[in-house]
């Protein structure tokens, strides 16, 4: 049984430092700085997914709504610092930003009429922005 984990654990590692060795995604180069406050804000951005999924389980999309209007929508921009990291970026990468935006201030409109299931169907416009982005730039 050890030897069986051993391997299955060496044949991840090796997944994952081939995948590493041909990652084809753009690099974006930032300084420093602002690489950690992106990453900070691509944190932030995941746990309001997450607190939106939660309060749209509980059927709390008032709540939901709030969430993503002022953490992932349009009106976040400022709090994000988005124009000042804009001109870092390449213009698939701010589109893709942009789009995530506006599809969570879509969402909240959607959430603030009541209906569960049609701001549920909306969720998947914010994060197939999310995975386009992720899908073809990196910042490290």
């Amino acid at each position: 049984m050890a030897n069986k984990t051993l391997l299955i654990t060496a044949l991840l590692c090796s997944c994952t430092f081939a995948r590493a060795e041909t990652d084809a995604r753009q690099l974006v180069e930032l300084p420093e700085m602002m690489q950690t406050h992106m990453m900070s804000n691509m944190r932030d951005h995941l746990q309001a997914i997450n607190e939106i999924i939660t309060y749209l389980a509980d059927g709390n999309l008032d709540k939901a709504a709030v969430i993503a209007e002022q953490r992932l929508g349009m009106s976040s921009l400022d709090e994000h610092g988005a124009s000042h990291m804009a001109g870092f970026m390449p213009e698939g990468m701010r589109n893709a930003g942009t789009e995530m935006h506006k599809a969570a201030s879509r969402f909240a409109l959607k959430a603030e009429e009541g209906e569960l299931l049609p701001a549920y169907a909306m969720l998947k416009e914010i994060t197939a922005a999310c995975v386009a982005c992720h899908a073809h730039y990196r910042i490290r």
